[in-house]
């Protein structure tokens, strides 16, 4: 079945609003992790208005799940990851002032900086995967950085859903055919929710994980953190039919 990744960012913001500890993020994580996730996800910004690179440190401990560190490959990013060796990192092309992730990398015009970048990664034992669009040649190119993964930026996907989701998922679709051919390992995530994370993945051959955080917290306003990480799974588990 495709692996649920709770990204623990929003809670994260909400602690941060008022100051002190509370919600906790770490027993944030640990919960997720009981009540049925499979990975956890973090991207911690320059300004950490979230997740705080202390925070990093305080959870690889902890965690038995898979951790998955997305960012932007800066130095200090670069340096994080390398001490805390999570089981994956995700490559995210956002520049520090975005309010959240926005794009896919440009394969072709950052192809060296990536390649050099996966291999100091991958010398500590990390699997990479870099966020990208469907275009075909960003998804063919990014084969030759070294990457282990991509991950498809699914806003388009879920912004066109409610109108056509035949529409929204054919450049998806035929995006996940291509890395599948390439020998390229396939994640998702972006504005993915329960209205339209089955269908997406029912179409999508190959699809390993998503990564969730925006939608999945706000529902377990409502739901509970654990009825919704269970709601989650669900539309995976049908999906996988």
């Amino acid at each position: 079945m495709t692996k649920l990744s709770v990204n623990i960012n929003k809670i994260a913001t909400l602690r941060n609003a008022r100051g002190g500890n509370i919600p906790d993020v770490v027993k944030a994580a640990l919960d997720c992790e009981r009540f049925g996730a499979q990975g956890i996800t973090v991207h911690p910004r320059p300004d950490e208005r979230h997740i705080r690179y202390q925070d990093v440190y305080d959870l690889k401990p902890v965690l038995s799940t898979e951790f998955n560190i997305e960012g932007y490959p800066n130095r200090r990013f670069i340096e994080l990851v390398t001490k805390v060796k999570p089981a994956q990192v995700t490559l995210v092309p956002d520049p520090p002032h975005v309010l959240t992730s926005n794009a896919g990398w440009d394969t072709v015009k950052h192809k060296n900086m990536l390649r050099d970048i996966i291999k100091e990664f991958h010398a500590h034992d990390i699997r990479t995967s870099i966020f990208i669009e469907t275009d075909v040649k960003m998804i063919e190119n990014a084969k030759d950085t070294g990457t282990d993964r991509v991950e498809l930026y699914t806003e388009s996907y879920a912004s066109q859903y409610p109108l056509s989701p035949d529409k929204a998922i054919r450049a998806f679709a035929e995006a996940a055919t291509v890395a599948g051919k390439v020998g390229l390992g396939l994640n998702a995530g972006h504005d993915l929710s329960l209205e339209n994370l089955k269908y997406f993945s029912e179409h999508i051959p190959g699809l390993l994980e998503v990564s969730i955080g925006h939608a999945l917290i706000a529902d377990a306003l409502y739901f509970g953190l654990e009825n919704t990480i269970q709601l989650y799974l669900r539309q995976l588990r049908i999906a996988d039919k």
